[in-house]
């Protein structure tokens, strides 16, 4: 940096969670170089010693640390910006808390660092009483240890102040109008900059209007302080788009503009590349040269680069290959502390812990052992028929079997048009990329339009049907890309990639699972306003009637509405104000198998009769009491649910074939008369009584099957109308497919108008009990249907 004009750019560690690590911020600094940048300022929330205990001085061994990134940057003509909060505890009338505050940044100072940051945000306006008595006003508080260190270290050339009230949204009565912004900018020393986030925490945009305004109260050109790329607020968001809504023109009324970007490392090469376009725009504007910033051509040159960096075999972390190099950050090697003691969004945002998932360091997908890893093969598969085509494409199944595909992600390479699909599934908060507008416009068409398609409504125009059977295709087809966008991703070489990434496409894969299972079953499945339990007109409150673009608004915060696309898709759906459905942490071996969850087909009954009978020779220890009878388990277990109510079950399956579903009753008191009428006479017919046979559990299938058909109590069935069987093989991998597939099934009962669903469970099956309580969202209350068995129940309110 050179002297106090030059116009500060660059990058700030300043959300809340795991900071970077020392291998990270060495390429931050390369990139910085590359991309003309010229300050990073170090703040991460989460170093304990910046922020919760500011008193401590480092240790030798992090003051080593701290000096080696110091001078790593300055090699790279980047200036060190140290940043200390101390305002969750500090007392400003405390001679003590100064000295303590002065021999930290002494410290500092001494490994090298010549610029400095005091932050006041995120904190409590309250003063105790010593202060109170010490200072008129909370900002003549904070000024007054600010001037003060300002001086004691030498009046540094970059010194930064972050006031409490740092956004238009946190002024109090307005910008103009504030008596702390006024205190600040009449009392703090004209040389110190003070941070600003504009109008808003997270600004969709910056004008010169409102930084004129705020200039004019502090009397000097603020610094920015962008939230932008910020993803803490929300565990389920990603931002992965271009440096937009901040004009080159906008640096006249400006000291600075430091990015605050996504927590994953690995996530911000396009924001960053994107902002030196940005800075360099406008040094070129002053040298009188045409040149004007363009945020999608930005975008195009960053992601070109990111292409190259995306196929590198990088590994975790940026760790360097020999231990001895390996270092980690001052705050590395402290706890997180509690996220109760954070504010509930700020400058840094929100305190939304992030997962943090284990991979296993082989690029290899899982493990291979049958039991922690992937199937080893279906039984039969050879002799399996192809699915017929349902009346619209059903995805990933029938399609990529058709293309005898095997296991994704063989090339370890991802093309440009999956990595334009994931910046465009995860590009701005207040804006979608261009396959987010897609996916969403054609899922809320769809679901304004069924009525086109339902089972039981009037004929609709053929012209119309068409329509939404097309729209439908390419809604699936979209889903297909991202399914393929996460098993590459997964698949892929780079695994510092992986490690940052995975979490966000491993989600909204899930979402597309659920809603493209949707899609195909309302064709013909859903029914219209005769339905005994409701409607769909009735059921649209349930799947919102507001998308979360709609909600955010140019006025308001990210943080409103939660969970980006994925949770904008879940909104659409009829179980959307479930979250407890679709969040939960990803699996600890991230595979890249491409799954597909669809409706039942009649063909696939074979299969889920061999996969039920599976599991039973499993649970009976190895004793397969079918071999005379090879349909006698599923008939008991799946057999009523397949001939009677088809429309309420679901496939699994990978590329070896199916292996899981999901059945479903709608309403069980008709279901019972049904199977009483017709089910079971079949099944009389089907095994008659034998003298002397060898088989007992044949014999005695008549009765398990009435006791199956029992009473329910009123109690039980006037809330939890709907009843579900789930069953799936143990070698899954991602056990998260499971929940999707009992998702898809959920949210076509509550299209039909269900409120509630129960799932009985043998009091000696503990694994499937086990199996189900993983869900989550279910509640276990055992023996309140009948006293011999549990009941587990889920509520679709």
């Amino acid at each position: 940096m050179e002297g106090k004009s030059q116009f500060i750019c660059g990058v700030v560690e300043g959300f809340y969670g795991r900071p970077w690590s020392m291998d990270q911020r060495k390429v931050l600094f390369e990139w910085m170089q590359r991309w003309g940048l010229n300050t990073y300022l170090y703040g991460p929330k989460d170093d304990l010693k910046h922020r919760l205990l500011w008193r401590e001085v480092y240790s030798p061994e992090e003051e080593g640390q701290l000096r080696t990134l110091i001078v790593e940057a300055q090699s790279r003509g980047l200036s060190f910006v140290y940043a200390l909060s101390p305002g969750q505890d500090i007392v400003f009338s405390s001679a003590c808390d100064l000295t303590l505050l002065k021999r930290k940044l002494k410290q500092v100072s001494d490994l090298g660092c010549q610029a400095f940051a005091i932050l006041f945000d995120d904190i409590d306006h309250s003063m105790c009483q010593a202060d109170s008595e010490a200072f008129s006003s909370f900002a003549h508080a904070q000024v007054t240890i600010a001037n003060e260190i300002y001086r004691f270290l030498g009046e540094p050339p970059v010194f930064l102040f972050c006031p409490t009230e740092y956004c238009g949204s946190l002024c109090s009565p307005s910008v103009s109008k504030s008596p702390y912004l006024q205190t600040v900018g009449e009392d703090l020393l004209p040389n110190i900059s003070v941070i600003w986030t504009g109008s808003k925490v997270i600004s969709r945009k910056l004008s010169v209007d409102c930084l004129a305004e705020v200039e004019s109260v502090l009397q000097r050109r603020p610094l920015i302080w962008d939230n932008l790329h910020a993803n803490d607020y929300d565990s389920r968001r990603l931002f992965l788009g271009p440096f937009k809504g901040r004009e080159p023109q906008l640096r006249g009324h400006l000291r600075g503009l430091l990015l605050n970007p996504n927590c994953e490392f690995e996530a911000n090469y396009i924001p960053l590349h994107t902002l030196g376009c940005w800075y360099r725009a406008g040094e070129e504007e002053r040298k009188d040269e045409e040149y004007d910033y363009c945020a999608d051509r930005a975008l195009s040159v960053a992601l070109h680069d990111w292409m190259d960096e995306l196929n590198q075999p990088l590994q975790p972390g940026r760790q360097s290959k020999q231990p001895e190099q390996r270092s980690s950050a001052p705050a590395a090697r402290s706890k997180t502390p509690d996220r109760a003691d954070r504010p509930p969004h700020g400058r840094g945002s929100s305190a939304v812990a992030k997962p943090l998932p284990v991979f296993p360091l082989n690029p290899g997908s899982p493990p291979s052992s049958p039991a922690k890893g992937e199937k080893q093969g279906h039984p039969g598969e050879e002799n399996k028929q192809p699915d017929p085509p349902p009346p619209i494409p059903s995805g990933g199944g029938s399609r990529q079997k058709a293309q005898g595909r095997g296991l994704c992600g063989g090339k370890g390479l991802l093309s440009e048009s999956q990595v334009r699909l994931l910046v465009g599934l995860h590009y701005l908060p207040h804006e979608h990329g261009p396959s987010a507008q897609k996916l969403l416009q054609d899922l809320t068409w769809l679901k304004t339009h069924c009525h086109l398609v339902c089972a039981n409504g009037k004929k609709a125009p053929p012209q119309k049907v068409d329509e939404w059977r097309g729209r439908a295709s390419r809604f699936l087809s979209l889903c297909e890309d991202v399914a393929e966008l996460h098993c590459s991703v997964v698949g892929g070489v780079n695994r510092a990639v992986l490690y940052d990434l995975y979490p966000y496409v491993w989600d909204l894969r899930n979402t597309a699972l659920v809603a493209k299972a949707f899609v195909c079953w309302l064709d013909g499945r859903v029914l219209g306003d005769s339905s005994a339990l409701g409607s769909w007109r009735n059921c649209f409150h349930w799947c919102g009637t507001t998308t979360g673009a709609d909600l955010l608004g140019v006025e308001s915060e990210p943080w409103v509405f939660k969970g980006g696309v994925s949770g904008e898709v879940q909104m659409l759906l009829p179980i959307g104000s479930s979250t407890e459905l679709f969040t939960h942490p990803p699996p600890l071996f991230p595979t890249s198998r491409l799954y597909n969850v669809r409706p039942y087909h009649g063909k696939d009954k074979v299969e889920l009769y061999r996969i039920v009978r599976q599991l039973h020779i499993r649970t009976q220890g190895g004793m397969d009491c079918s071999v005379a009878h090879p349909d006698v388990i599923g008939d008991r277990c799946l057999g009523a649910c397949l001939a009677l109510c088809p429309e309420y079950s679901f496939i699994l399956e990978d590329e070896l074939g199916a292996c899981g579903c999901v059945l479903g009753v709608l309403d069980v008191r008709s279901f019972i008369k049904r199977c009483q009428a017709t089910w079971m006479p079949a099944m009389r017919d089907k095994y008659p009584p034998r003298a002397g046979a060898s088989l007992p559990y044949a014999q005695n299938l008549l009765q398990l099957m009435e006791e199956d058909q029992g009473e329910y109590p009123d109690s039980l069935l006037y809330h939890f109308p709907s009843q579900l069987r789930l069953d799936a093989l143990p070698e899954l991998v991602d056990i998260s497919v499971s929940r999707t597939l009992l998702t898809a099934l959920l949210a076509a009962l509550k299209a039909n108008g269900s409120q509630g669903v129960f799932c009985e469970v043998q009091p000696t099956d503990r694994q499937r009990l086990e199996f189900l309580t993983k869900m989550g969202f279910l509640e276990i209350l055992r023996g309140e249907a009948r006293s011999r068995e549990g009941v587990v129940l889920g509520r679709l309110l």
